[in-house]
C-alpha cells in the first residue's frame, strides 16, 4: 500500500484566502455580452437591476489574478471546508490500472454539493448591499438548496424556481429547500408573464434551466430590493467556486503530486471551472500542462454538438447575449436524471478555454453508462455519487482503463460534485432495467441553432 493516505486534509488554516480568477491569465478574454435591445456591449450600469454590485465588478474583472476572499464569508465557509482530496485505492485495485485516481470530495455538507461555495459569497454580498430578497432558478436541486441554506444564514429571504421535471423526480429536494425557509415553484409556472406564455405554448412541458432562469429574473426586477443569483454559468460563479482547485492543488503539494489529467462534469461550468482553475491558470502561465476533460450527458451536448456563437441565457430571451457553446435557448432537454446537466449553453470561459484548445477535450456519455461507473465507484469507495458527478467518473474509469493497457502511472483528478442519496429513484430505475438513453438527431438540434440570435457585423 502507498504511504499516501486515503484522504489528505487541509487544515482550517489552509482555507483559501483568495479565489482564483481564471481571466486574468487568460491570451485572449470571452467577447462581452451583448445588450439584447442596443446590440452593443453591456455596461455595470445595465446589470444592476439583476445583480448585486460587487457581484458585477467581479463579473467584469479580467486583471486581478487573485480576488480577497473577505473575512466573513471565510468564517462560514469552515463550516465544511476545506473539503478533502480522497486517493480511491480501491477504485484502482477493481480496475487493475497503474493509474492514481483522486477525486476532490465536495458532498461533506448539507446542500451534498458543491454550490455551497458560491451560494455563501452571493447572498454575503447581497446582505452587505442591504437586499432583502433573492431569487434563483435550480435543475436537479443542489443549488437551489444550497441557496437556501445561505439565505437563512444571511437572513435573506429567497424565492426558488425549480424545472418541473426536477420538482416532480426529487421531492425531498424540496422538501430540504423548505426546511431552510425558502418559497419552491414549479417551473415554468402561472406566477409569472414569462412562465404563462411558456406554458401556453406547451402546457406539458417539462420546463428546463431557461425557462426557470426566465421567471426567476422576472420576479427580481418586478420585488422591491430584490436581485437575481446564478449558481452556475457567470464568471463570478467560477470564480467563487475555485476554492476548490486551490484546495485540491493545496493538499497535491502536501504528497507530492500533480495531475496528469483533469476531469469534471459540465452543465453550466461550474464544477468544471472550479477544480480546473489553478490548474488551468499554471497551463496558462506555462508552468505545466495537464489534459482537461469536460464531460457532458449525450442529451444535453452543449460542447460536443453545440455551436460556438452568441445567445441568450434563457428562454424567455431577457438576458444579455452571451458568446458560448450553445443548443440554442429554444432547445428543450430530456428529462434525465442530471438535471444540474440539463443546459443549453456553457460558460463564457470554459466556452472561450475550448474554444482555444486549452480545455483538451469534451466528451458526452449516456446516463446509462454514467450510473454503470456511479455504482462501480459507489461499491468500491462507499460514497454514492450524483448522477452529475457520475458522468466525471465515467470518464475518469475510461482513462484509468487506458492506463491498464498502456502501462502508464498517470495521475487522475475528477470532481465529484456532489452525493446522490435524492437520486434513489434514478438508481432504482438504471438497477431495474427502465433507464432510458436519448440522444437528440440533427435535425433536433438544428431546429433550435437555426433560431440563434442576429447582431449585425458580429452574428449575421
Amino acid at each position: 500500500m502507498s504511504n499516501i493516505p486515503y484522504r489528505t486534509h487541509l487544515s482550517e488554516e489552509e482555507i483559501p484566502r483568495y479565489w482564483y480568477n481564471m481571466q486574468a491569465d487568460m491570451k485572449e478574454k470571452h467577447d462581452p455580452f451583448i445588450h439584447p435591445g442596443r446590440l452593443d456591449p453591456v455596461v455595470f450600469e445595465d446589470l444592476q437591476p439583476v445583480f448585486c454590485d460587487e457581484l458585477i465588478k467581479q463579473e467584469v474583472n479580467t486583471t486581478d489574478r487573485l480576488i480577497e476572499i473577505p473575512e466573513g464569508i471565510r468564517e462560514v465557509y469552515k463550516l465544511y471546508r476545506p473539503s478533502p482530496l480522497c486517493r480511491a485505492y480501491n477504485l484502482e485495485k477493481a480496475l487493475g490500472t497503474p493509474a492514481k485516481i483522486y477525486y476532490k470530495f465536495e458532498g461533506n455538507n448539507t446542500s451534498g454539493s458543491h454550490k455551497l461555495n458560491s451560494a455563501i459569497a452571493q447572498v454575503y454580498y447581497a446582505k452587505e448591499q442591504g437586499i432583502t430578497n433573492l431569487t434563483t432558478e435550480t435543475g436537479a436541486g443542489q443549488w437551489g438548496t444550497a441557496l437556501a441554506m445561505a439565505a437563512k444564514l444571511y437572513g435573506v429571504d429567497l424565492t426558488v424556481y425549480m424545472v418541473k421535471v426536477s420538482f416532480e423526480q426529487k421531492p425531498y429536494r424540496k422538501a430540504v429547500i423548505e426546511t431552510f425557509d425558502a418559497k419552491i415553484i414549479a417551473s415554468p409556472s402561472d406566477t409569472t408573464e414569462v412562465g404563462r406564455m411558456m406554458l401556453a405554448q406547451d402546457p406539458t412541458t417539462s420546463g428546463s434551466l431557461g425557462m426557470a432562469i426566465s421567471e426567476a429574473i422576472e420576479t427580481a426586477v418586478k420585488t422591491p430590493n430584490s436581485r437575481y443569483v446564478l449558481g452556475s454559468v457567470l464568471n463570478q460563479v467560477l470564480l467563487h467556486q475555485s476554492v476548490i482547485g486551490v484546495e485540491a492543488k493545496t493538499a497535491f503539494e502536501k504528497i507530492g503530486d500533480y495531475p496528469d489529467i483533469i476531469i469534471g462534469c459540465a452543465g453550466g461550468g461550474s464544477n468544471l471551472g472550479g477544480l480546473i482553475a489553478p490548474f488551468m491558470g499554471d497551463k496558462l502561465q506555462g508552468k505545466t500542462n495537464p489534459y482537461f476533460i469536460a464531460v457532458e450527458p449525450a442529451s444535453c451536448p452543449t460542447m460536443t454538438r453545440g455551436r460556438f456563437a452568441y445567445d441568450f441565457a434563457d428562454t424567455g430571451r431577457v438576458t444579455p447575449l452571451t458568446k458560448m457553446y450553445t443548443l440554442g435557448c429554444d432547445f428543450k432537454p430530456s428529462s434525465i436524471h442530471a438535471g444540474g446537466l440539463r443546459y443549453h449553453g456553457m460558460s463564457p470561459i470554459i466556452s472561450k478555454l475550448y474554444h482555444d484548445g486549452y480545455l483538451d477535450e469534451a466528451r458526452a456519455y449516456g446516463q446509462n453508462a454514467c450510473f454503470e461507473a456511479a455504482l462501480q465507484f459507489a461499491q468500491a469507495e462507499t460514497i454514492l455519487p450524483a448522477p452529475e458527478s457520475s458522468h466525471a467518473i465515467k470518464a475518469a474509469i475510461d482513462e484509468a482503463l487506458k492506463c491498464k493497457e498502456t502501462g502508464e502511472e498517470k495521475t487522475i483528478l475528477f470532481g465529484l460534485s456532489g452525493t446522490g442519496y435524492f437520486d434513489m429513484s434514478a438508481y432504482m430505475q438504471y438497477r431495474n432495467g427502465t433507464m432510458v438513453d436519448y440522444i437528440p438527431s440533427d435535425e433536433e438540434l438544428n431546429e433550435s441553432l437555426q433560431h440563434l440570435p442576429k447582431i449585425p457585423g458580429i452574428q449575421e
